[in-house]
């Protein structure tokens, strides 16, 4: 194989709980992951040279920031037949909007190299070096819904088939997952410990106990809170059955029961917003 091809999903977050900052300056959380077919474009080609070149149309990446970079120096440092590489990557997932977006690249990057160069990694091992890139790198591994705990590293899968619809919104304003925590490490919030209601909604196919226990810490810190509120009451207005915003922002989703209501929704929506129709993986 010289080539390979494949899809970095972005995530959700039905829940999100921030628990407390450790020791070490992470956090631990509890939270509801879920994939959605909204995705980044990532095709890997050998190369004959050591080099490692990359393609983007976000050329504000393309650095030794990057955490494909960061991703590919710690497949080189332990797999001595990984050779020089051209990396295309299409970003379609919005950067600094609470998606996943560089994580889910980081783990469907690391899922590719194991095929490309035959490393045949355990999952195990996948995971262990995810997780040294970023603490929400080992849940984009998983395709369907999980449950994610500790530092992001200590996964639970979730026994459903749920299938429902979602509009996504990254507003103008987009966020700073660093700053977002700060600001939580300075607020005292209750914890309202929702992520077994979501759970049991999903394996429970309960559109309703899961519009009702949407829960996201972040909300309750994110500067303009006023843009964020008034994308979910256009989403509450045009037939969601609840929204939240994802992860530590920006981006705001609505959870729609019917298809037919939220291609509706997103054609009333499509001209004042950045707006993406997904489906649930």
């Amino acid at each position: 194989m010289e080539e390979i091809y494949i899809k970095a999903r972005a995530k959700i977050n039905l829940s999100l709980e921030v628990l407390n900052r450790r020791e070490d300056n992470y956090h631990n959380i509890e939270s509801v992951f879920q994939k959605i077919n909204l995705y980044d474009e990532i095709r890997i080609r050998k190369i004959k040279t050591s080099e490692f070149k990359m393609i983007t149309n976000m050329e504000e990446i393309n650095n030794k920031d990057n955490i494909i970079y960061k991703a590919y120096i710690e497949l080189k440092e332990k797999y001595k037949n990984i050779t020089g590489i051209e990396v295309k990557l299409k970003k379609k997932i919005p950067m600094q909007a609470g998606l996943g977006g560089g994580s889910t690249d980081c783990a469907s990057f690391i899922i590719a190299m194991d095929k490309l160069f035959e490393l045949k990694m355990s999952k195990k091992e996948m995971e262990r070096i995810g997780k040294k890139l970023g603490a929400d790198v080992v849940p984009c591994f998983y395709k369907k819904a999980i449950l994610v705990q500790g530092i992001g590293d200590i996964i639970t899968k979730i026994n459903t088939n749920f299938k429902y619809y979602v509009l996504v919104i990254k507003p103008k304003i987009s966020c700073s997952t660093k700053k977002m925590y700060e600001k939580l490490d300075e607020s005292k919030i209750e914890k309202r410990e929702v992520s077994k209601k979501i759970i049991k909604a999903l394996e429970k196919n309960d559109i309703k106990l899961l519009s009702e226990n949407l829960y996201n810490s972040f909300e309750e810190v994110i500067e303009n809170k006023d843009i964020i509120e008034k994308i979910k009451k256009e989403f509450i207005k045009n037939g969601a059955k609840a929204s939240l915003m994802t992860g530590s922002g920006s981006s705001v989703y609505g959870i729609f029961d019917n298809k037919e209501k939220a291609k509706i929704a997103y054609n009333k929506l499509k001209n004042n917003y950045e707006i993406y129709f997904c489906n649930i993986i």
